[in-house]
């Protein structure tokens, strides 16, 4: 017996403990030898014209004998002689396909899967003997690989017919790998992890008492085929096999980049959000394969956390098989091709958007969310990649709007205005709401606790801020308006002092931006009162209060009242004051701390 010649068997044991976690992953990498040895086979065959290999003549076999406890894996490949044998399973991480890749690399049209050697050597997870029988194309004689694990390995002399490889894996005799027996597992393995081999991988299938071999992987997959042989049937039929969903996606983004990175993707904009999206065991990300094999069943660095809803396949040539998760992460090309698919998804929505409006008001029901908290979590930073996907409800329009559409709407407008509550209607009724519509204002309505966190990230979009209609900062008034509402102000500082002292507010004053109300509540700071009812109402121990500033119609009969309780009874004055505040919270949706004092309060002044 032979001992592994460059790494000692801790590195055995850590490759096959550390690399391969998941058993199952032997099937596919043996598979993928499979593959590189009839890929090398076949391309000797187009450069020696004396070579009569047909391409259809290839194929990969899979055989289980449950009573002999092997599976068998054959291919009609390139194959091995004894040296090849000896140097690239006897040394562990000594890759023939690398090699070959390199020999040939200013040569076209070579698709090698694994490149750096390891792959072969997971089948010992399973396994406790490992057999290889190879005869290289054009030698009369074949070889024998054994070996059962970190021990080392024997070479000896062997029969075999015909050129290629037979992989014998002896399954280890405990319950749990019993399943790699089964005829059922290892459709369900080559349907899982390689059914884009190239190749057909066969299994015998018995009927009429007849054996007979079927192949059982499709072979091309769809995002490889030219997209004008494609029918809309067959990209929604692929989703739903793929993704398990009932309902037709949105739109599919078909794309194949050539150049310096090479991948084909399919992506897919679901219609709705999966029953576990918004929990926290939803796992983002896109399947990732390279040359029609799994790499990962959920790569997350192909999508941001704004598009983790898209659902697809990218397949590149250009990454290993064998790639790790900490590869990944640092990995040039799916860097390149994460930012170009992060482009194709916002181009599409754009187009949905444009093009398809109901479509595209499908999506933002389901994902609005998303995109919303894409610029908020970032602090902003990716609100140019963001903003044009956002909507809110226009007073105006009556309906849902684009910030380019309200802005486009209303461009003699300084700011954008806004207006935050639980609901469209509720916020319709907001005194200050009225009072910019009797003006001809557009406000944007906004019933989802993120919007305001989201204008406040963005700070300005194009070159307009964003003004809540409750804050005390939006002034529309004239100059002559300006000047008798201050006049009236300070006439009245001694009125206003006496019922703030009597509030829990940062001011009371008098305003003429009402229509009919008597009072409304606004703020001053950073902090609106929509998002103080937002914070507090989270499960955590934190509670913030906005500034709030109590404003008095002064054209309303309201203000007269109090001017005479001044003067004649401060002491019903701080009542009124009460419940005036009260009416204001109320309005707001704030909740009353004292509601018994102010229904008592409101009973004595009906009685008088």
């Amino acid at each position: 017996m032979k001992e592994f010649k460059a790494e000692s068997k801790r590195l055995m044991e850590l490759m096959i403990n550390s690399i391969y976690t998941n058993k199952e992953i032997f099937l596919r990498e043996i598979i993928s030898n499979a593959s590189d040895a009839i890929d090398k086979l076949h391309y000797k065959s187009l450069t020696d014209k004396k070579m009569n290999i047909k391409k259809d003549d290839f194929a990969i076999v899979i055989k289980a004998d449950k009573d002999a406890r092997t599976l068998t894996i054959s291919d009609n490949g390139i194959g091995m002689t004894k040296e090849e044998l000896e140097t690239n399973l006897g040394t562990i991480a000594k890759s023939g396909s690398f090699d070959f890749k390199e020999q040939n690399k200013k040569k076209e049209n070579i698709d090698i899967i694994g490149q750096f050697g390891v792959g072969f050597y997971s089948s010992f997870m399973v396994s406790s003997k490992v057999e290889v029988i190879s005869k290289a194309f054009g030698s009369e004689e074949a070889y024998s690989w054994s070996s059962t694990g970190i021990e080392g390995y024997t070479i000896k002399k062997a029969d075999k017919d015909k050129y290629g490889t037979d992989i014998i894996l002896t399954i280890k005799d405990e319950e749990e790998y019993n399943r790699y027996l089964e005829d059922y597992e290892l459709r369900s393995l080559v349907k899982k992890y390689s059914d884009y081999i190239t190749y057909p991988i066969k299994m015998e299938v018995t009927d009429d008492k007849k054996t007979k071999l079927e192949t059982i992987n499709s072979l091309v997959p769809l995002w490889k085929r030219n997209k004008k042989d494609i029918s809309e049937e067959e990209y929604n039929t692929f989703y739903s096999d793929k993704f398990f969903d009932y309902e037709q996606p949105l739109c599919h983004i078909h794309t194949k980049a050539e150049g310096t990175f090479e991948y084909n993707s399919l992506i897919y904009i679901p219609s709705h959000a999966s029953f576990d999206y918004y929990s926290k065991e939803f796992e983002k990300g896109l399947q990732l394969y390279s040359n029609g094999v799994l790499i990962m069943e959920k790569c997350a660095d192909l999508l941001p956390d704004y598009f983790s809803f898209v659902k697809g396949v990218v397949d590149s040539p250009d990454l290993s098989l064998n790639i790790s998760r900490e590869m990944l992460q640092q990995n040039r090309v799916l860097k390149n091709i994460a930012n170009n698919i992060e482009k194709h998804i916002k181009n599409e929505l754009i187009s949905m958007q444009s093009d398809r409006r109901e479509d595209y008001l499908k999506f933002w029901e389901a994902f609005g969310m998303q995109i919303k908290a894409g610029i908020y979590n970032s602090y902003g930073m990716d609100k140019e990649k963001l903003q044009d996907l956002l909507m809110f409800y226009s007073s105006k329009e009556d309906k849902l709007v684009t910030l380019k559409e309200y802005f486009d709407n209303n461009k003699e407008e300084k700011s954008i205005y806004y207006a935050c509550g639980s609901s469209i209607d509720q916020m319709k009724s907001l005194p200050q709401v009225e009072a910019l519509v009797t003006k001809d204002k557009d406000i944007l309505l906004c019933s989802n606790y993120l919007d305001e966190f989201v204008f406040k990230a963005m700070v300005k979009y194009e070159d307009r801020d964003f003004k809540n209609v409750c804050s005390d900062n939006v002034d529309l008034d004239t100059e002559e308006e300006k000047e008798e509402l201050k006049t009236l102000n300070e006439k009245s500082k001694d009125l206003l002092s006496l019922m703030k002292d009597e509030l829990d507010v940062k001011d009371v004053k008098f305003t003429s931006k009402l229509k009919n109300h008597p009072v409304c509540l606004s703020s001053v700071g950073e902090i609106s009162i929509e998002m103080e009812k937002t914070i507090n109402a989270m499960p955590t121990n934190e509670s913030i209060n906005a500034q709030k500033v109590l404003e008095i119609n002064s054209h309303h009969p309201i203000a007269q009242k109090l001017q005479d309780l001044y003067k004649n009874d401060k002491e019903e004055l701080k009542k009124y004051s009460k419940v005036l505040y009260a009416q204001a919270r109320l309005i707001e949706g704030l909740p009353i701390d004292n509601p018994t004092e102010i229904t008592n309060l409101i009973c004595d002044m009906l009685v008088k």
